[in-house]
């Protein structure tokens, strides 16, 4: 085939290469045509044959090309064929395949909740410092639950042999040890009171709840709970799922306001320095002569640090596909008192995320009125107004005091006094023996068996107030204009 093409071709150039002649003057009837004329016609007769049967192969070729890439299973590669597919074939109603969005918001937008098919999960963290080991472990033996995630932080002020002791508790403990879902931290990180490595602190625990055992598969979780080890719930677990089991899953719960007032002036425009970040001893926060003017890429939310986040929203705050998260982070690591206004501020400045806002730390806190910059201790003089709040959880409690051992035996059903048994639920299972002395949860039986009480009652009646027409929206991240 490819010397038939070569001698059609020669024959093509050499046809085309003879010199063009006048044409020959017009002949009579009886005339003979000129010789040249009866070697000419049948030479241009093969010339269009051999013209007309490339042009057929060309077309067959073209054709055949064109067929392989209309049925070949991969993707047009280039950004200019896309371009070509986007002007010539637009997508129709019928079009199963849509354009991808040009911008990489719209592809990174927060993952939908799970739907709730089984009680909530909770990640708690649970912080202190030096000393406060012994209430780290009571704390975490009154919230237990086998479905949560703990994550205990005693900051670097605490001795190294506190953080070794947490861990043969929470080892020696046979279903906390069985379960695997109780961790210490061990590198713990350095804290500054009022200082930004607060808010980093918790951003820590955060990220390894989501980052879980490994491979960026954290463990199922639902919201993710901050506490300090002079907290106390108020609630049994069993309460707090069973009333969360009926809310949607985003909500976050962040008692929050946008007029910081006094603190504009008092923590907002100073800077400060928070010698943790670089220091490994521990320092006072000092201040920067200068002051800044309020931002205006961005609007200040300031309220409690005790908060109940939704995965999504923390999920968007350690990963952040838009750079609001960080960039808020940045501005508040020179702010006094960050974790009383990042979360907020992010939570209230992000679309996505400002209409989930519960304005609520569930918290009952007796401050002074103004308030002063540490609430009161809380003792069995504050009984009834605890109870009444329907708050699940409390703060500030001294260490073991007597209203503990209430709460321990009139709320939890825990046996008060005793350092090793956790607050009973429906998960419990006993673990042996037929005495009354047996631990009746020590073991876990069915861990989605729920046995509300009369804290869920209490704390079904806030949750309600709180979502109700009045309280919810009108409430939720309101821009006020004097501060």
């Amino acid at each position: 085939m490819t010397s038939g093409l070569r001698a059609h071709a020669g024959t093509i150039h050499k046809a085309a290469a003879q010199p063009s002649r006048p044409l020959p003057a017009p002949a009579s009837d009886d005339r003979q045509p000129p010789a040249m004329e009866s070697t000419a016609c049948p030479a241009r007769a093969a010339t269009s044959v051999d013209l007309r049967w490339l042009l057929s192969v060309a077309a067959g070729g073209l054709f055949a090309l064109l067929l392989l890439l209309a049925t070949s299973p991969f993707p047009l590669p280039s950004s200019s064929s896309r371009l070509f597919l986007s002007q010539a074939s637009r997508p129709t109603s019928s079009s199963p395949r849509p354009l991808p969005p040009l911008f990489v918001e719209s592809t990174l937008s927060r993952p939908t909740p799970p739907a709730a098919s089984l009680p909530p999960r909770f990640a708690y963290l649970i912080s202190g410092s030096a000393g406060d080991a012994g209430m780290m472990s009571r704390c975490l033996l009154a919230l237990y639950h086998p479905r949560n995630r703990y994550i205990l932080h005693l900051d670097a002020e605490a001795p190294d042999a506190d953080r070794a002791g947490l861990a043969a508790i929470v080892a020696a403990h046979p279903v906390l040890s069985a379960a695997g879902n109780v961790r210490v931290i061990e590198k713990a990180n350095l804290v500054t009171y009022r200082g930004p490595t607060m808010v980093t602190t918790t951003l820590h625990a955060a990220a390894a709840f989501l980052w879980g055992e490994g491979r960026g598969r954290g463990a199922d979780w639902d919201w993710f709970i901050n506490l300090s080890a002079s907290d106390y719930p108020l609630v049994t677990q069993d309460d707090l799922m069973h009333v969360f089991s009926k809310l949607p899953r985003d909500l976050n719960f962040i008692d929050h306001t946008s007029n910081i007032s006094w603190k504009a002036f008092a923590r907002a425009m100073p800077v400060i320095i928070d010698p943790a970040l670089y220091m490994k001893t521990k320092g006072d926060l000092f201040w920067v002569p200068e002051k800044r003017s309020l931002p205006t890429a961005f609007k200040l939310f300031t309220g409690s640090a005790w908060m109940v986040l939704s995965r999504p929203f923390v999920e968007y705050l350690i990963w952040g596909w838009d750079n609001l998260p960080r960039t808020v982070l940045m501005y508040y690591a020179n702010f006094i008192s960050s974790p009383e206004g990042y979360f907020h501020t992010v939570a209230c400045n992000a679309e996505a995320f400002r209409n989930t806002t519960v304005n609520s730390d569930l918290h009952f806190i007796s401050w002074d009125n103004p308030p002063m910059q540490h609430p009161h201790h809380l003792t069995l003089a504050d009984w009834d107004r605890m109870l009444a709040s329907g708050a699940p959880f409390a703060r500030k409690f001294p260490r073991d005091d007597p209203v503990l051992d209430r709460i321990d035996a009139d709320v939890l059903g825990r046996r008060p006094g005793d350092a090793t048994v956790v607050a009973p639920g429906g998960w419990c299972a006993a673990g042996g023996g037929e005495g009354g002395g047996s631990d009746p949860c020590a073991a876990v039986g069915d861990a989605a068996l729920l046995r509300p009480g009369p804290g869920a009652e209490r704390l079904q009646r806030l949750v309600t107030s709180l979502l109700s027409e009045e309280n919810f929206r009108p409430r939720q991240c309101v821009v006020e204009e004097d501060n």
